[in-house]
């Protein structure tokens, strides 16, 4: 199995939605999108699927030196191979990349946010950079775009809160902030014995407005000139905001079931966006 191969087949395996933004793009940047994402799900992984957080740890310096070595010619694993390509034709900066491995290890380092300002770091971290890494795949030349990207991958990071309120919970995290649970009355007891109340649907309604928020913001930076070559985001977009609106449609019953759209459907949402541009 080759690099790309590997990268190909961990995309496919994780079945995200960003996947189907991914099947109408250019070889190259498909190949090169892949491989970041096949990074980030190697990352993701080593914390999520850690029994012992030393070894987690460890791992997450092996990644760090692995990612140095790639930047410096000599990449020894399938997903940092298939990477090394496109560094230097799409400049994704080694200090973003790092900044994920950060993000990755801020979960093993805590479990709870006091506040909106200490989520948005880890947000920007495990999301934010992603969105500026993928942008720059995509073929960005604007400073706009960058920003545009960075707000859109706090938007689905903050999407993917909401959706895994109760997922999270199990694992013994809560990623809403502290302060703010206290605003609406909710307790840490509550999300982790997924009792769900007309407070809590309060709680996550101020979280659904906050990452809409980051939905306009973002579409209001990005370059009308720039958007054709940003389809790729704009369709995840488009998936992430209906299935933000599904959450809401089923009054946020997210601490016992995990709510998603189908692989039809976001296809056809994807392929709406490629169509209109």
């Amino acid at each position: 199995m080759s690099p790309d191969e590997y990268c190909q087949q961990k995309t496919v395996q994780s079945g995200s939605s960003f996947y189907y933004s991914f099947l109408f793009l250019e070889p190259e940047r498909r190949r090169a999108i892949t491989a970041l994402y096949a990074l980030c799900r190697e990352l993701d992984d080593t914390v999520d699927n850690a029994t012992d957080e030393s070894v987690a740890r460890i791992k997450l310096a092996w990644w760090r030196n692995e990612i140095s070595a790639m930047y410096r010619g000599t990449p020894t694993h399938p997903v940092t191979q298939a990477l090394k390509p496109h560094l230097s034709t799409h400049n994704l900066q080694e200090k973003h990349l790092l900044a994920i491995v950060d993000g990755m290890e801020m979960d093993l380092n805590q479990s709870r946010y006091l506040d909106f300002a200490g989520l948005k770091n880890y947000c920007w971290h495990v999301a934010g950079v992603v969105g500026i890494l993928s942008a720059s795949i995509f073929g960005a030349t604007s400073s706009r775009t960058l920003e545009y990207a960075e707000k859109l991958g706090l938007a689905f990071q903050l999407t993917n809160i909401i959706r895994d309120v109760g997922e999270d919970a199990r694992k013994g995290r809560i990623y809403l902030p502290v302060n703010e649970l206290q605003q609406f009355g909710v307790t840490a007891a509550d999300i982790l014995n997924a009792r769900h109340s007309d407070k809590f649907e309060a709680l996550m309604q101020f979280q659904t407005e906050r990452a809409r928020g980051y939905y306009i913001d973002a579409m209001a930076l990005l370059p009308k000139e720039e958007r054709r070559a940003q389809r790729p985001g704009l369709m995840m977009a488009s998936i992430y905001r209906t299935l933000l609106d599904e959450i809401e449609r089923d009054r946020f019953h997210v601490l016992t079931q995990r709510i998603s759209l189908t692989p039809l459907r976001k296809l056809w949402l994807a392929w709406k966006t490629y169509v209109r541009g």
